[in-house]
């Protein structure tokens, strides 16, 4: 049985946490664990992805986002659409000509994208605190990240522009089901990327 995921905001984990003791048996999970087994044998399994500062690429034929994101604020973004042509089902040189003029759209969209994250996430990938003084208590920060959705082939190649080879090494969290992206879908991407995901297998394996 394949486990199903659950997306939970972070400021709710405490509350998911009880409610699994609730559902399940067992002593109530504290903290951030990464693994939790109910009395039943339902198994959880937490990932987290609380790095700071973001940044947010989303692409698909329809449009656009690209977002920084520092203390979970939305700080600078930029949003666009551009049309991208469907494939067609006429054949031979009619074809060829829609597929030329699909490819020369889709080329354009990643170059604009690419673009703006170069201006937008230039120096993400640089140390969290500009002073270079650690935060109190001498922790460490999670460092960057990058949240990417919508198209995976577009976002890839909006990635291999040689102007963001930073961002393609840096923790990475996936959301490829979201819709064309605008400001609402880009606010979701920032809440959805930024929530623990949890892994639920309610039904022990035999």
């Amino acid at each position: 049985m394949a486990p199903r995921t659950v997306e939970v905001a972070a400021d709710r984990l405490a509350g998911w946490l009880t409610g699994f003791a609730d559902r399940h048996g067992g002593p109530t999970a504290t903290g951030r664990p990464d693994r939790i087994v109910g009395d039943d044998g339902a198994v959880a399994r937490l990932e987290y992805f609380d790095h700071d500062p973001l940044g947010v690429i989303l692409v698909r034929r329809g449009g656009y986002a690209v977002g920084r994101v520092r203390a979970g604020r939305l700080v600078l973004h930029k949003v666009g659409t551009r049309y991208v042509q469907s494939r067609t089902s006429a054949g031979g040189w009619s074809q060829q000509r829609y597929a030329r003029r699909r490819d020369n759209q889709a080329d354009e969209l990643v170059g604009a994208v690419a673009d703006h994250a170069a201006r937008i996430l230039v120096d993400l990938a640089a140390p969290i605190d500009e002073t270079g003084e650690l935060p109190a208590g001498g922790a460490l920060p999670p460092g960057p990240g990058l949240i990417v959705g919508g198209d995976r082939e577009l976002v890839a190649s909006v990635l291999s522009d040689r102007r963001l080879a930073a961002l393609r090494e840096l923790p990475r969290r996936g959301l490829y089901d979201l819709p064309d992206p605008n400001r609402a879908v880009l606010e979701t991407a920032i809440k959805r990327g930024t929530s623990v995901r949890v892994y639920l297998l309610d039904t022990p394996v035999a």
